[in-house]
């Protein structure tokens, strides 16, 4: 069980990272590639925490596969920005 509780903590830091890379707002809310996401968190696996945000509306991935926040994305990482 504390396994399963340190994965799913990991899982919840791996999406919010993505989340926040896609909403920077030096960067004005930029497009990446799938690889260079992999690259910026240190994973091998990008798309597991991609496929969360995408399922919840929180980014889209173009036809070629680069991905970017929704405006429901933005908004929530400024929330949770506020928050902390």
């Amino acid at each position: 069980m504390h396994d399963e509780t340190n994965d799913l903590r990991a899982f919840d830091v791996m999406e919010r990272d993505v989340l926040y890379l896609l909403t920077d707002p030096d960067d004005n809310e930029p497009i990446w590639s799938v690889d260079d996401i992999g690259r910026e968190i240190e994973s091998s696996e990008p798309m597991t925490p991609i496929r969360g945000l995408l399922r919840t509306g929180l980014i889209h991935r173009t036809s070629d596969g680069f991905v970017f926040a929704s405006r429901a994305g933005v908004r929530a990482a400024q929330l949770a920005d506020w928050a902390i």
